[in-house]
């Protein structure tokens, strides 16, 4: 394990349930960096993702995900791993029948927030890290895609992770609205946070550059900087 490693698989096979989904698995992400996870529908992004954030089990291989180790990790450790990550959803979950404020006040009491004036606080500062500091009163039915997608990442924010995790963030926003939450996930990045994200707008790759993994015929490969990519072998089947 290289101790400058924020997330490290080596020689890892990622199942869902007795599915092996990709084999031999070697990838490592340091903070202030981002990677693209790119390839076709079922090729294994999300499980990678899943298998980081402890959702399905590695049974094969090693990983460390923010100093856990996932072979080893026990049930009652896992909210504690996901306490350093903060996960972006293409379809936001917002709770729709509270606030902005509200969304970000219910997540910090689950996570144990205690002190309320700590409390608003931390919420104010991750909205106005968003820019969305005169927006907590609005209900998410009030807010535009883009806006709801920020909020998301706000969220996101709360409790300080080491890395975020988007899972196609900008699948149902406009190409205005993505590129903002593409700044805002560079910005994040340049915080000294690891960021990794699955998505299949290959035009991000070149606007805001990062390191490229192709899921591919049970495979995780890294793409080399410079090297063209086929995107036309990622298309939807």
């Amino acid at each position: 394990m290289n101790p400058e490693n924020i997330i490290e698989f080596t020689n890892a096979s990622i199942y869902q349930q007795e599915n092996l989904i990709l084999k031999e698995v070697n990838f490592s992400l340091q903070k202030g960096q981002m990677a693209y996870l790119i390839g076709k529908v079922g090729s294994g992004k999300t499980s990678i993702i899943k298998t980081i954030n402890a959702e399905l089990p590695l049974l094969s291989g090693e990983g460390n995900v923010a100093g856990f180790d996932l072979r080893k990790i026990r049930q009652k450790q896992i909210p504690f791993l996901r306490r350093k990550l903060g996960i972006v959803f293409q379809d936001f979950q917002l709770l729709t029948d509270r606030n902005v404020h509200d969304n970000l006040s219910f997540v910090l009491k689950a996570t144990g927030w205690k002190n309320h004036v700590e409390a608003e606080s931390r919420i104010n500062e991750v909205l106005e890290k968003v820019k969305l500091e005169d927006k907590g009163y609005k209900m998410p039915n009030q807010l535009s895609g883009g806006e709801q997608q920020r909020v998301v990442i706000a969220r996101a924010l709360l409790n300080d992770p080491e890395i975020i995790i988007a899972d196609e963030p900008t699948g149902n926003l406009d190409p205005e609205a993505s590129a903002e939450i593409m700044n805002l996930l560079t910005e994040i990045k340049n915080s000294n946070r690891a960021v990794i994200m699955a998505t299949h707008n290959h035009s991000f790759l070149k606007k805001f550059p990062g390191r490229i993994f192709r899921c591919e015929k049970d495979e995780l490969i890294e793409v080399n900087q410079g090297e063209e990519i086929d995107f036309t072998t990622l298309m939807e089947e």
